[in-house]
């Protein structure tokens, strides 16, 4: 509990989390709103289309996330950490915990806000949350952006400079996960299985998404796969800074 508190108070009382949590939110809810305005009177807003800016809000969270790690090893302040506390690996896990739990709230506040914002503009279109998918839709945002959070931190301490690790993360989840699909004969194949593809079925497969009908995975098993990419990279990048100095 000491190091989520030390950990809590590293990232909250510095001013880059609070303005990524602000960009993140006021895309993730602009562009709903947005959708919404642009919408032509004969076509109805789903509950789906009120979520479609999230994936702007997790490319910010990320940065939110390797910031998290990154700024410690270019202030040199990780050495003190390391040298107060010698298991890097619980450092580290509790760094990506505190990280994870406020992406997860920045997540669910802008999925929430979101929807709502569609439901205000479009009332009389079918906004409203009346099944499970609806629900996931919405709710599931805050899990999404969690686990890719951890992606973030487990990136930026493999790599260590704040450049490198988000000019990495934000090409491959803004380019390089779509251009896969461009590979003769296999591309496709890959791409089913890359992880933020994966998440995004999960996001939405229920309601007949995209390659919902001949996913490999189901909604949940989607979110698992995600979480495991997640903790397998944060496993290695914990086991890449026992071995390296700090």
């Amino acid at each position: 509990m000491t190091l989520l508190a030390v950990e809590r108070i590293k990232l909250l009382t510095t001013r880059s989390p609070w303005w990524c949590a602000v960009i993140a939110l006021a895309l993730t809810v602009g562009f709903a709103g947005l959708i919404a305005a642009s919408l032509p009177s004969g076509e109805s807003l789903s509950v789906a289309n009120t979520q479609a800016g999230h994936q702007f809000g997790i490319a910010v969270i990320m940065v939110l996330a390797a910031l998290a790690v990154t700024t410690e090893y270019r202030f040199g302040t990780i050495r003190t950490t390391f040298q107060a506390v010698p298991k890097r690996g619980s450092v580290l896990v509790a760094k990506a915990t505190i990280v994870a739990l406020l992406s997860f709230v920045i997540g669910e506040i802008g999925a929430f806000a979101s929807w709502g914002l569609g439901y205000a503009i479009r009332p009389s279109d079918e906004t409203a949350l009346s099944s499970s998918a609806d629900w996931i839709h919405v709710a599931g945002v805050g899990l999404v952006f969690a686990f890719a959070a951890v992606i973030a931190v487990a990136v930026g301490t493999l790599i260590r400079h704040s450049a490198g690790a988000l000019s990495l993360l934000l090409i491959y989840v803004l380019a390089v996960e779509n251009l896969v699909q461009l590979i003769p004969t296999v591309g496709p194949k890959i791409h089913e299985w890359l992880p933020f593809t994966v998440a995004e079925r999960f996001l939405g497969s229920s309601s007949g998404g995209p390659g919902a009908a001949d996913a490999a995975l189901s909604q949940w098993g989607s979110l698992a796969y995600f979480a495991g990419v997640a903790v397998v990279l944060l496993a290695i990048a914990i086991g890449v800074a026992k071995k390296r100095d700090a």
